[in-house]
């Protein structure tokens, strides 16, 4: 008489079947997850360039007789026994997958000297502010690029590419 033995487990089929079924799910998921990342990137940026017309309206209304501050570094000194204008996240210049940039505005007439800002700022406050964001890997950690100054409205351009201090090419953010 032959003894029947009993198999436990599964077969290499089913195993099979459900690798491919992980694969399925996973190839649905994951652009999907990547575009989630890519738009909150994105209202990080947004968010960002808002942080800087509100520090930038507070420089120039309480430290620098109207001027704005010409850089990330002099919004983020605090005035004597005060606190800084833009926390310091913004400061380094990159947050969320995002540079975030001042450079030359198209207004540069000194409206205050550096030595006589309330935070002794490094640079003469002027009478305008240019700031941009761009994504660290277009299409990756983000899309568009955004940018703003003075005027306080904030533009984008879809291809991420730099927006000069002219809004070149730009459309305003809806």
């Amino acid at each position: 008489m032959k003894k029947m033995t009993k198999s436990e487990g599964f077969t290499l089929i089913e195993l099979l079947i459900v690798v491919a079924i992980i694969g399925i799910i996973a190839a649905i998921a994951v652009p999907g997850l990547l575009r989630a990342r890519q738009s909150g990137n994105e209202a990080s940026a947004i968010g960002s360039i808002r942080a800087v017309n509100s520090a930038e309206a507070t420089y120039a209304a309480s430290c620098a007789g109207g001027g704005y501050a010409q850089s990330l570094a002099d919004l983020g000194k605090a005035p004597t026994g005060g606190v800084p204008f833009i926390s310091p996240d913004l400061v380094g210049g990159t947050k969320s997958g995002y540079t975030v940039t001042m450079a030359a505005p198209t207004a540069t007439t000194v409206v205050t000297t550096a030595a006589n800002t309330c935070n002794t700022a490094a640079a003469d406050a002027l009478a305008g502010f240019y700031v941009h964001t761009e994504p660290l890997t277009v299409g990756s950690t983000g899309q568009r690029s955004f940018a703003t100054d003075n005027r306080g409205t904030i533009y984008q351009k879809a291809s991420g590419a730099v927006i000069d201090n002219a809004m070149s090419g730009a459309m305003v953010l809806q």
